[in-house]
């Protein structure tokens, strides 16, 4: 039910008058802008230009209000993985192709991709990546990954629907969307 709910024309529909809070696609600081939820899709919501800089790509991810998206998320049956004294927290995003975030870690969780595919560079703790805080996921993996030795690159892998990734406590990971794609972070902490 919760993925007949995330087509493009019912969450236009639904959502389209609505405002949301998008991020800039870049590590702290990040710039936060309020738009219509369907100026996003029509106007933002298209393939990267690799030349474009984190500061400059607005993300759609996390940071809105649930209440507002209620009875969206009041369809959604979140996976059944848990850590035993952990509550979850929920991140939902739309984002267009070639977008994504670069390097960051925080406390564990799991993602899964609802429509589109997803393409996942993680590191562990002790592996800290090479990135600048401002170059988007598109502009860097695919210029700098090739030229790493074997034991320097990323574990890869790309998610679609339905699997869900679990990724661990102060994992590096970066991601980059390789089509249009609405998913949902769920933290564990």
């Amino acid at each position: 039910a919760f993925r007949a709910l995330c087509t493009r024309e019912k969450l236009l529909a639904a959502f389209g008058a609505r405002p949301v809070r998008l991020s800039t696609a870049n590590t702290p600081p990040y710039r936060k802008v309020d738009v219509p939820f369907q100026e996003y899709v029509e106007q933002l919501l298209k393939p990267q230009d690799p030349a474009r800089l984190g500061s400059d790509t607005l993300y759609f991810f996390g940071d809105n209000n649930f209440t507002e998206w209620g009875p969206l998320f009041q369809q959604y049956v979140p996976p059944t993985f848990r850590i035993p004294g952990t509550s979850p927290a929920y991140s939902f995003g739309i984002a267009g192709s070639g977008s994504g975030v670069p390097f960051h870690w925080h406390g564990p969780g799991f993602s899964e991709v609802i429509f589109g595919r997803k393409r996942w560079f993680l590191y562990p703790p002790d592996k800290t990546p090479h990135f600048h805080p401002n170059e988007t996921t598109l502009a860097c993996p695919p210029h700098t990954y090739p030229t790493l030795p074997p034991a320097e690159r990323p574990l890869e892998c790309t998610l679609r629907p339905p699997p869900v990734l679990y990724f661990p406590d102060r994992w590096w990971h970066a991601t980059l969307n390789l089509d249009t794609s609405v998913f949902i972070s769920t933290f564990l902490g």
